[in-house]
């Protein structure tokens, strides 16, 4: 997660915006001790001795075996009495996870259960369309997936039933048949075969963004962030407003104040399929990896897609509505969950465990592997600002070196191999590196209601810098002051740069070389210019070089101590032409004893904004439709629902515009063009060759 930083038009609005909305969220606090149709992905063929996983996306008939007749929809219900596939309802079945389907009639009605026992029809997707199928001998059983009960035919329709009162009455055929609707999805707009195999030296062509907010849904008690990557549902349950969001947006304090600048702000909230006003690329609280999003950035490159799991125990504790616990490792560990479940629910469109193109992965050679099969793999890491609850409160550690290293051991056998051991607010670890101008203010009041304390400063004694911090006053508090600690007062800072005066804690020296003895990449971003060096040197002494910058916070003195090791940068995606200037800089200080490629990371659904249009687009756009790097694929302007997108005029108003912004950044850089492409093709196989000179 960042806050808004390498997009100089839209910096001071930003901040303004992040400072307005923690200090309209602090007052929150106080007041509320009052207040109680797309083209379905292709039908994947049956595995072998597996007749149940193959169904995904094939249309069929419905037969109940006792009767002999086909399942027709009759007033808004369900018969078994049709005697010919032609005279049944024609189901698509969508696969809503392995073994789970839901049947989609032509007219858009879906077969559901009314809680009751009464098999209905139904337009909304929700869980009583959520049906498990089961084959032996010959036949299917179709269970409620939320109850367990059977699907059975009788005299008067479709009901449900226990399984073990009436087993044969629930025996159904699946028989195939034509004029099924297409189940609602977005599209993905890339035609073409994904790059697969490997180059002459077994090396891994394709782009890595180094940091990405995948389940970021779950996150901050998991009603802050509006929308989900997928849903067993489908899209329509998958990308809805937040329900505080109201009908036209006015309600929707946080996104307001972030997004627009103004608690008074209104939005279009209606989602599918229109999508007038969300995803955007200044929206911090809508969705924006949608799977079929995610699956277009792979379509278009991307190799390694590093998804960092996030959680902030004060900004959740303030937010008053929540459905999820504050405690930052039991959100860690939601997260994790949820994207295993939604490599399940990918693998269930293309026929079975294993057979989608999204790999969660947890080494070296799994990557290469999945590489060579042409799909996507996914690493998991960690942002937090209380890892392993190793706050602090008045410089007293809330933990110990044995929770580190339980903490360790849990996140690496969640498959786990890169952390950021200090984010927004000093911890048990470390310093933070500040955020500056007004975002520093509302930070560091969350810094105090954090640790007890304000962010202490003093000057830099190193090449590295922290960025510098404003003074606060007491107007800045506002109404804030009433919920501050007591006896707390407002800092005076220097003018001109300073540091922060925390570095690495022996806590947070034991944390780093914890993660050097189980193989981790450490991710040195957010860390103070003290807490760096530190974990520089000590890396430096071991000639470690598991170490990142995965998108860009830390000090630029930083990078070529990086490279030198054999360390990965990666700077974050924004505006063009600032990244491209970013990457001249970077790439000047590489190292030539290691394997050069570059790297991005986009902080997508981390309160960052994404890339705006970019200047002058309007008469030098993007042309479309385009070709990916690697000759492969078309890539066309990309369309869900009734929104069609184009980087020209939405910026990368979600993650599958990824691409787009890759493909516009070769012609924005001129006779560097080829060369910035190249680097960031050969970004996979770099990070690979970091991890693998330290994994365990």
């Amino acid at each position: 997660m960042r806050t808004p930083k390498h997009m100089p038009p839209l910096t001071a609005r930003v901040r303004r915006r992040l400072a307005h909305a923690l200090s309209l969220s602090l007052a929150l606090v106080v007041a509320s001790a009052g207040i109680a149709a797309a083209a379905p992905a292709e039908r994947p063929d049956p595995l072998a001795g597996n007749p149940v996983f193959g169904l995904a996306n094939g249309c069929y008939a419905l037969k109940s075996e006792p009767t002999g007749q086909f399942v027709r929809r009759a007033d808004a219900r369900y018969r078994a009495d049709a005697a010919t596939p032609a005279a049944a309802e024609s189901f698509r079945l969508h696969a809503a996870g392995l073994g789970r389907f839901m049947f989609y009639g032509p007219g858009g009605d879906l077969l559901a259960h009314d809680g009751a026992g009464a098999i209905v029809s139904t337009r909304d997707a929700t869980p009583a369309t959520d049906w498990t199928v089961a084959h032996s001998e010959g036949g299917y059983a179709v269970t409620a997936t939320a109850t367990g009960n059977q699907l059975t035919a009788g005299p008067n329709g479709l009901a449900l039933s226990n399984p073990g009162v009436d087993p044969t009455g629930g025996r159904f055929t699946l028989v195939a048949t034509s004029g099924c609707a297409d189940f609602p999805d977005s599209e993905v707009n890339a035609t073409g075969t994904p790059l697969s195999g490997t180059g002459p030296n077994g090396e891994v062509r394709g782009f890595i963004d180094a940091h990405v907010h995948l389940d970021a849904s779950e996150f901050m008690g998991g009603n802050v962030h509006c929308g989900k990557p997928f849903d067993p549902q489908g899209i329509t349950a998958a990308l809805r407003d937040c329900p505080d969001h109201g009908s036209n947006g006015l309600p929707a304090l946080l996104e307001n104040v972030l997004s627009h600048g103004s608690p008074f702000e209104e939005h279009d909230t209606t989602g599918w399929p229109t999508f007038a006003d969300w995803p955007a690329h200044d929206s911090m609280t809508h969705e924006q990896t949608y799977y079929k999003w995610v699956e277009r950035a792979w379509r278009g490159g991307l190799r390694i897609f590093t998804n960092m799991l996030v959680a902030n125990r004060v900004l959740c504790e303030l937010y008053p509505l929540k459905r999820n616990p504050c405690n930052e490792m039991d959100t860690i560990r939601i997260e994790a969950k949820q994207v295993h479940e939604m490599q399940d629910y990918i693998d269930a469109q293309y026929g079975g465990p294993g057979r989608g193109w999204f790999r969660i992965v947890s080494t070296p050679e799994q990557v290469r592997r999945v590489a060579a099969e042409g799909k996507l793999a996914v690493t998991l890491g960690i942002e937090t600002s209380e890892p392993f609850g190793c706050s602090t409160m008045r410089d007293v550690p809330q933990c110990t070196a044995q929770d580190i290293d339980r903490g360790l051991d849990e996140v690496y056998a969640m498959g786990v191999r890169q952390i950021i051991l200090v984010h927004k607010f000093d911890n048990a670890l470390g310093g933070t590196r500040f955020d500056p101008g007004t975002t520093g203010v509302a930070v560091n009041t969350g810094n105090l209601i954090g640790t007890g304390k304000f962010w202490e400063v003093e000057p830099c004694r190193g090449a590295a810098t922290d960025n510098t911090v404003e003074s606060i006053t007491p107007a800045d508090l506002g109404k804030m002051a009433a919920s501050l600690p007591l006896g707390s007062s407002a800092p005076s800072y220097p003018e001109g740069p300073r540091c922060n005066t925390r570095g690495l804690t022996d806590l947070g020296e034991h944390a780093v070389r914890g993660m050097m003895s189980r193989g981790m990449i450490v991710d040195i971003d957010h860390m103070s210019a003290k807490a760096s060096d530190a974990t520089l040197k000590i890396l430096e002494d071991a000639n470690y070089s598991g170490v990142v910058s995965s998108h860009g916070w830390t000090d630029t003195s930083n990078v070529g101590r990086i490279y030198a090791l054999g360390g990965f940068v990666a700077e974050y995606a924004g505006t063009l032409p600032g990244f491209v200037d970013t990457w001249r800089k970077t790439r000047a200080q590489r190292s030539d004893k290691y394997y050069y490629g570059f790297g991005f990371g986009a902080d997508t659904n981390g309160f960052a904004p994404q890339v705006a249009p970019r200047e002058g687009a309007d008469t030098d756009p993007l042309k479309y439709p385009y070709t990916t790097f690697d000759g492969g694929t078309v890539m066309d302007r990309q369309r869900t629902g009734d929104r069609v997108f184009d980087l020209n005029t939405d910026g990368v108003a979600q993650y599958g515009l990824i691409p787009d912004w890759i493909a516009d950044m070769r012609g924005v850089a001129g006779a560097d063009g080829d060369q910035i492409t190249e680097d960031l093709a050969r970004g996979a196989e770099a990070y690979l060759q970091m991890w693998e000179r330290v994994a365990k």
